[in-house]
C-alpha cells in the first residue's frame, strides 16, 4: 500500500506539509515538556516515539491528519495543526500543538484557519469539534477566536476533555467572522505589530 501524498498548505507566513523523520525531534522536545500536559503527556522517549508514528500512520488511515507547521521564511518549525480521529473519537477534531518557544505570535491561528478551510474546502466536511481540557484555557481562547462555542450536548472523549464546535462551512463564507480572523492573522503578520497583555495563540 502506498503512503498518502500529503497536501501542502501555504499562508502568509507559513507552509504546512506531512510529518517527517527530521522534525521529530522538536515533537519530542515539546511532548516530553509540560506544554503536552493537556494532550497527554509529558511522554517518556517510547512514548513520543509511538505518537510520532501515529501522526505519520492517521494519514494513512485516514486520509488526513496533523500537518507540521513551518515559518515560511527561516523553515524553522513551529507546531502542528490538522485533523485528527484516533479509533473511539466520537467526531473528527481539528487539533493544533505550538512549541513552547513559538507561542505567542498569532501561528496556531493562522495555521489553525487554514486547515479548517482545507478540510471544508477540500475534502468536504461539513462538521468538525476540538477536544480541549477544561483547563487549557490558551486553547479555549484560540477554539473561540476561530468562532468555535461549547457543546454541552456532544459526546466527549473520555468525560474529561470539553467539546468546543467549529463554525460550519456555510457559517463562515463571507462572513464577519472570517473576515475578523483575517485580519487578526494580518495583524500577527505584520512585523511592526506589538500585542498588548496575554499572549494568545
Amino acid at each position: 500500500m502506498s503512503l498518502p501524498e500529503i497536501p501542502v498548505i501555504e499562508t502568509r507566513r507559513l507552509i504546512l506539509r506531512g510529518p517527517e523523520a527530521e522534525d521529530y525531534p522538536d515533537f519530542k522536545a515539546t511532548f516530553s515538556s509540560y506544554r503536552s500536559r493537556f494532550m497527554g503527556g509529558p511522554l517518556n522517549a517510547y512514548e513520543a516515539w509511538m505518537l510520532y508514528a501515529a501522526e505519520i500512520g492517521h494519514w494513512q488511515i485516514r486520509g488526513y491528519g496533523m500537518w507540521m507547521i513551518h515559518h515560511k521564511d527561516s523553515g524553522e518549525t513551529l507546531g502542528m495543526a490538522g485533523g485528527w480521529k484516533p479509533a473511539k473519537w466520537p467526531e473528527a477534531e481539528i487539533a493544533w500543538i505550538i512549541w513552547p518557544d513559538k507561542a505567542g505570535k498569532g501561528f496556531a491561528l493562522e495555521a489553525t484557519s487554514a486547515v479548517r478551510r482545507y478540510l471544508y474546502t477540500h475534502l468536504g466536511w461539513e462538521r468538525a469539534v476540538s477536544y480541549l481540557d477544561p483547563k487549557n484555557l490558551d486553547s479555549i481562547r484560540l477554539a473561540e477566536r476561530l468562532g468555535a462555542k461549547k457543546d454541552h450536548d456532544a459526546p466527549s472523549v473520555d468525560g474529561n476533555d470539553v467539546v468546543y464546535r467549529h463554525p460550519a462551512p456555510a457559517q463562515l463564507d463571507g462572513t464577519q467572522l472570517a473576515h475578523g480572523i483575517d485580519m487578526e492573522i494580518s495583524h500577527y503578520a505584520d512585523p511592526l505589530f506589538q500585542p498588548k497583555g496575554y499572549a494568545l495563540d
